[in-house]
């Protein structure tokens, strides 16, 4: 062997280990590392090694596979020692073994009130020191098996636990917005991670990876297809394909949810109409339903969009939304199943306040719906804008469960470059009083079920998942993904401690580290805010695909697509009147609700604009006049953003380079974006403001023609028009 070969085989040799450890962000939060500390490895080991599965079950299984397999990766292999005899780790679910059930006293049966809930304590008996991990299903054992493992990846003690862990809400669902050709509409993590033409004969190891990652958080189901569907899903050779993920979910406790397209009896089936009185269409639909559940006997059921944005729906047969929702649920009701029915209508006709629709169509429809119809209302009453107030809905229909909608991708949050915790929005949003019955009466309880006692209860997060190698595009969009699993089990968490959750999940930094970190997080919504839509603005972004600013919008073929249409800037001031004297949109709120908003001086400035024409030259709370406030928190966001950016360089040293230098580079691009967005924007309200920027603040780099001639024919988060 030549000298120079033998100097590349031992290059390979040093090189071979680091590639395998290399992080590239593909782990997500699951980072089973060695611990390398001899004393904690060996506590754990003492208390963990003699492992017991009562039971038997798919899931079951699932669970004491994962659960092995993750002690093993951290504490080496399970070997029960010579402490055995007085140590034991007994997992299972109740009623499969006496030895577990012997240990469950009734008191913590009681306290399981969820079939997915789970315990996970210490306890012992005689000389037997026990650890017991016990669930009604397999289901709860996994949820609690990962919960375990969490524990143990943040080095956290396990000597004394007695947890009881019941999940809030029953439906806790990824929608998709995934296209068959494999391209997703709003998503910028590259294409979806289903491979529709090689299905159902080939499955990506990453539909598994996938099942984990959900079931680490207790997310149980999942919607594979786009709300603007494609009646070829319903086709037989399709659903086969859906059947093989079902398969691998399944393992998992995740079911499998499509999306209906209204009028696929037409397309489909032949059929002339598509009216969901018709007994045709109606025999369509229990006949594709049966279908369905013959391939995936624990399907979840269908997720329907309907006249809005140009879908077809009820109403194109003169039907409502109640009509057309309870046809299908009538279809899923013998199979257990659901219909997931979308607030987020738009009317055939302009109105003359979009924010009023959803509130407006289905308000009279409530207690109409069928048992197993959950409306599906977005977070706000526009279009999951960087900050809006609660939608009207929430607590308006008392009759009628609603679910959640929030997005994860950030269509309108900078998309797969910026820094965004959205756990902080998702916190504001879920501690909102609608006051609809008094004071405390939270959006979580309007959907967690208690506000008006509902059984069926459900939440949706718009997934930002793609083929990119770390999931989510930007490594911390990760975050946003484990806070919406974390607040769908628990709506009451606060987002500071989720955010510090996943950071010492993700990066096994020091504690110094963990907080530096999670200061980051905990700050980033309020900050991106304030560089695009401070004091309430909403709707400003650049036409169709969204990305970057575009106050200045105002040629589309309806007014409520624009910019011009939302903030209504002119020479008086900026802002939508949404009171009495405007649009009266704040009447859909609670009283209560209307007495913080009405009044210009009392309305807090985070929705000031959102209900409120407010003058130029009016003082506000912090003494500057409006124009001098828009300014000023327009150059706050930004110069946040280069702090945001210099703390992350300040971790280089304790952070893997390859992730670091991940961050770093989305970092620099959301610098440069929150400039961006700052000076096109005052730029441009400075046009009806007649104001100079104060002097203190940097003058903008470019004039506003400049802004107004960028173009991004190729962004993504649209499907190509080929």
């Amino acid at each position: 062997m030549s000298r120079r070969l033998t100097l590349i085989v031992a290059l390979g040799i040093l090189l071979f280990p680091a590639i395998l450890t290399a992080k590239d962000g593909y782990n997500l939060w699951l980072q089973f590392d060695f611990i390398e500390d001899q004393g904690i490895r060996t506590t754990y080991l003492e208390q963990l090694a003699n492992l017991i599965v009562a039971g038997d079950g798919l899931v079951l299984n699932t669970a004491a596979k994962e659960l092995k397999s993750g002690l093993n990766s951290m504490l080496g292999e399970l070997e029960p020692g010579a402490s055995a005899a007085a140590n034991q780790f007994i997992v299972g679910v109740l009623g499969t073994s006496s030895r577990l059930d012997q240990l469950i006293s009734q008191e913590k049966h009681r306290q399981l009130t969820s079939p997915e809930g789970y315990l996970l304590f210490t306890t012992k008996q005689g000389n037997v020191h026990y650890t017991v991990l016990a669930a009604k299903s397999g289901r709860g054992v996994l949820y609690g098996c990962f919960d375990l493992l969490q524990r143990i990846q943040k080095r956290a003690s396990i000597t004394e636990l007695n947890v009881v862990s019941n999940p809030s809400i029953q439906h806790r669902v990824l929608n998709h917005w995934d296209n068959l050709d494999r391209t997703v509409e709003r998503g910028y993590a590259g294409f979806s991670i289903w491979n529709w033409h090689q299905l159902p004969a080939y499955l990506d190891v990453r539909y598994t990876d996938y099942a984990r990652a959900n079931a680490s958080i207790g997310i149980n189901g999942t919607v594979v297809t786009n709300v603007n569907a494609n009646a070829l899903v319903f086709r037989h050779d399709y659903l086969e394909k859906a059947a093989a993920l079902a398969g691998v979910f399944r393992a998992y406790g995740i079911r499998l949810y499509l999306t209906a397209r209204f009028s696929a009896p037409i397309e489909l089936g032949g059929l002339s109409t598509a009216d969901p009185l018709d007994p045709a269409v109606q025999e369509w639909w229990n006949d594709k339903a049966r279908e369905i559940y013959e391939l995936i006997p624990d399907f979840g059921g269908f997720l329907v969009k309907a006249n809005s944005e140009g879908q077809p729906g009820p109403q194109d047969y003169g039907r409502n939304h109640a009509e057309g929702a309870n046809m299908l649920a009538d279809a899923v009701a013998p199979y257990g199943g659901i219909v997931m029915w979308r607030a987020f209508v738009y009317s055939s006709e302009e109105p003359d306040d979009r924010a009023k629709q959803a509130y407006n169509e289905f308000v009279p429809l409530d207690g109409k719906f069928r048992p197993n119809v959950l409306i599906q209302v977005k977070n706000g009453p526009i279009d999951f804008q960087p900050r809006e107030p609660i939608h009207p809905l929430f607590g308006a229909m008392p009759e009628t469960p609603l679910m959640m909608e929030f997005q994860l991708t950030k269509e309108y949050l900078g998309q797969g470059t910026h820094l965004v915790g959205l756990a902080s929005m998702y916190e504001e949003v879920l501690r909102t009083d609608t006051y609809a019955r008094g004071k405390g009466s939270t959006v979580a309880s309007v959907i967690d079920g208690s506000l008006h006692q509902h059984s069926l209860t459900g939440i949706a997060g718009v997934a930002n998942i793609g083929t990119d190698r770390n999931w989510t595009g930007n490594l911390f969009g990760q975050a946003d993904w484990f806070a919406f699993g974390r607040l769908a089990w628990n709506p009451t968490l606060d987002a500071r401690s989720i955010f510090t959750e996943w950071t010492q999940l993700t990066f096994h930094t020091d504690q110094e580290a963990t907080t530096a970190i999670t200061d980051l997080l905990a700050s980033s919504y309020e900050t991106c805010v304030r560089y695009m839509t401070p004091l309430g603005l909403h709707h400003i972004m650049a036409a169709n695909h969204h990305f970057g600013p575009g106050p200045w919008v105002a040629d589309m073929p309806r007014a409520d697509w624009t910019s011009v249409y939302y903030h209504r800037a002119d020479e008086m001031g900026l802002g939508f009147d949404r009171t009495r004297t405007g649009s009266g949109a704040l009447a859909q709120y609670a009283p209560a609700f209307q007495e913080q908003y009405e009044d210009i001086a009392k309305c807090p400035p985070t929705h000031l604009l959102w209900f409120h024409h407010v003058g130029w030259e009016q003082r506000l709370a912090s003494g500057r006049t409006l124009w001098e406030e828009l300014c000023h928190t327009y150059y706050q966001g930004a110069e946040e953003v280069s702090t945001m950016r210099v703390n992350w360089q300040k971790l280089r040293s304790v952070i893997d380079a390859e992730r670091h230098q991940q961050v770093a580079m989305h970092l620099h691009i959301q610098e440069q974006e929150a400039r961006w967005w700052r000076d096109a924007c005052l730029l441009y309200f400075q046009t009806f403001s007649k104001q100079p920027i104060p002097a203190e603040l940097e003058p903008p780099v470019h004039n506003l023609e400049y802004y107004q001639s960028l173009s991004y024919p190729y962004a993504p988060g649209i499907r190509p028009r080929w």
